[in-house]
């Protein structure tokens, strides 16, 4: 027990007096004569002892009510270090991630989560706290109330010692200060517990949904295409008790494409394919019907109006056999020689085709480096004439290996790499009994690189690396038979489509994320992203040919955005949120070392009231004092000597 006002306690000291007023009767007695000495004697000795008792009684209430009264002034009191701290410091900390829309006990956690805690919040007291995606300082109760109810969910998880880490940054610096971390969350995907610094108190809320049930789009990729079809493949994924089969819907804008179902009877994990037209632009939405966790119900993706795709030739041979395959619709093509070769239309090309040049000179071997290391594909054919330490100064600064000797020998081509991307879904399966194409000579090739075409001894016809391919040997009619065979169509053709890839299907919100858009800025221009209400300028680099694009923070929700040019509109890019949190599983805050769990916002503020109260007494000391007083007074008029 402790005393608001110890130093009264020294006027116990005066519960003295009247003891020594008992103990030394200071009263004179009268002596009076009487002559039956001996009936007076026995009635004075029980008159004697009946008062003595009487006074001893009045003398021991007297004094308790003393000490009582002496005892409230002083204001007794008990509470625990943590309520005489006079320095508290208290930071909340609102798990706001898309876990929290699992169903709790009581609906939503986190909607349950933001109702306890606006009823339990009371006093005067600022209150400093913060979500994952917004922070107060030193707020008053009414603006965190009003605050608080505009919480919403967010694509953005802080990890557990970002939290640690945030909420020092709110606490005062002072060492006596009594810092509380207040942790509402789940605790969904935390692997690990992160060490509490010493100077503070975590008390951890951990809610808990009613169950683990989920299913969730989790990507969609274009599986192949051509020149009229893309066949889209979605991934989704089950966890818990869910429903056998799962429709999956396919919209393009507002408009229903297609519906097809996953079934999810043997594992937790299924495929669909869509068909779609891949000569238009597709703004495209995939959803399902799930009840539980909503924010992974839909995914967003965009499949721009394909561009032709740029096709430059410089030969010192025949050239009809590229002019054949790649004068058609998808390709722009261009026809050069090596005697009149335009650099400066490097920069416009996608893919550029060597062939067959007798020299590569300097100004040409930068130039081509130049446009090999902006992206651009490279193929090259040698020509049996050719310069060879010109082609090797080429393939060496391209990092591309380089040629040996020229041997004259007829080789097969007998070995396709169908497993190469450039082959994928060209092949039914794998052809073994085909007339082979041969070469009658060839140049040795040394490098580190993946083989797209072998000779019969294992030895590449034709490899990659990066984005330049080689070829060994000269694919002129005299030396080959090559221009003739139905491989030469799917190999150059897929080169050519590899060297401008469909773009990115969508990125992720919250993520860095980086793409060009093919156009030519003027001084001034600027591109901006937009959807049905919001609009925002993203960070961006103009070159010659594209503009460079990087998001961050925006855009904060998942969707088709249109890229606008002012009032121009370019083409679409699509986010979606991470799908890390469609993964119902949860750590437990029992287990961090040092922190305090409970299972409700209630209780925490149960334990946190019961903590920071004072228990007084004096009221108590008081109702006793009076309770003697009355006691002595009955004593001293009913008691009869």
């Amino acid at each position: 027990m402790q005393f608001k006002h110890p130093e009264l306690l020294y006027a116990l000291f005066l519960l003295l007096i009247p003891i020594i007023i008992h103990l030394f009767q200071l009263r004179k007695f009268q002596k009076i004569d009487f002559t039956n000495v001996a009936f007076l004697k026995k009635v004075n000795i029980q008159t004697r002892k009946s008062s003595q008792l009487k006074k001893w009684l009045t003398l021991v209430l007297r004094l308790f009510a003393l000490a009582c009264i002496i005892l409230a002034f002083a204001q007794p009191f008990t509470a625990s270090r943590t309520a005489l701290n006079t320095q508290k410091e208290t930071v909340v900390y609102l798990d706001n991630s898309f876990s929290m829309q699992a169903k709790g006990p009581n609906g939503p956690l986190l909607q349950r989560a933001i109702q306890q805690l606006y009823a339990q919040a009371n006093g005067t007291e600022t209150i400093s706290w913060f979500t994952n995606s917004q922070t107060h300082k030193d707020e008053g109760l009414q603006d965190f109330k009003a605050k608080l109810l505009d919480v919403d969910h967010t694509a953005n998880q802080l990890r557990p010692e970002d939290v640690i880490l945030k909420s020092g940054q709110l606490f005062s610096k002072s060492e006596g200060a009594n810092k509380r971390l207040l942790w509402v969350s789940d605790f969904q995907g935390v692997g690990a517990f992160p060490e509490i610094p010493e100077d503070i108190k975590v008390e951890a809320v951990q809610l808990e949904p009613v169950n683990q049930n989920n299913i969730s789009i989790d990507s969609v990729f274009v599986a192949s295409r051509n020149s009229t079809i893309s066949k889209l493949t979605v991934q989704v994924s089950s966890q818990g008790e869910v429903p056998i089969s799962v429709p999956v819907s396919l919209y393009n804008g507002n408009e229903l494409i297609a519906k097809a179902a996953v079934d999810f009877s043997e594992r937790n994990e299924s495929f669909v394919t869509f068909d779609i037209d891949a000569t238009q632009t597709f703004k495209g939405k995939i959803t399902i019907e799930d009840p539980n966790l909503t924010y992974d119900n839909s995914l967003f993706f965009s499949i721009n109006t394909p561009k032709k795709i740029k096709v430059l030739s410089i030969s010192g041979a025949n050239a009809t056999f590229l002019q054949h395959i790649f004068e058609t619709t998808e390709f722009n093509y261009t026809a050069q020689t090596d005697t009149n070769t335009d650099y400066n239309s490097f920069t416009q090309q996608n893919f550029i085709i060597l062939n067959e040049i007798t020299s590569v000179p300097a100004s040409l071997r930068t130039a081509l480096a130049d446009f090999v290391d902006k992206g651009g594909s490279l193929f090259v054919i040698p020509s049996k004439n050719g310069q060879l330490e010109e082609y090797n100064g080429l393939l060496s600064s391209l990092g591309a290996g380089s040629f040996g000797n020229y041997n004259e020998q007829e080789k097969k081509i007998t070995q396709i790499v169908f497993a190469h991307p450039l082959y994928k879904d060209v092949f039914e399966k794998q052809v073994v009994n085909f007339q082979y194409p041969k070469v009658n000579s060839a140049y040795k090739f040394a490098a580190n690189a993946s083989s797209v075409l072998k000779f019969e001894d294992g030895t590449p016809f034709i490899s990659q690396t990066g984005n330049v391919y080689t070829c060994v040997a000269p694919i002129n009619s005299e030396n080959s038979n090559f221009k003739n065979s139905p491989l030469i169509v799917p190999t150059l053709y897929n080169m050519a489509q590899q060297s401008l890839p469909l773009s990115q299907l969508y990125f992720t919100v919250g993520q860095a994320n980086t793409f060009a858009v093919p156009v030519t800025l003027i001084q001034d221009e600027i591109l901006t992203l937009k959807d049905s209400t919001s609009s925002f300028v993203p960070l961006q680099q103009t070159k010659a040919t594209n503009v460079l694009i990087t998001t961050t923070e925006e855009p904060t929700s998942a969707g088709v955005y249109e890229i606008h040019n002012k009032d121009q509109y370019l083409e679409d890019v699509s986010y979606n949120y991470g799908r890390v949190e469609s993964n119902l599983q949860y750590a437990d805050a029992l287990n961090w070392d040092g922190a305090r769990t409970y299972n409700s916002i209630e209780g925490l503020f149960d334990t946190l009231l019961e903590e920071n109260s004072i228990n007084s007494f004096w009221k108590w000391f008081a109702i006793f004092a009076l309770l003697f007083l009355i006691l002595e007074m009955l004593v001293l008029k009913f008691y009869k000597t």
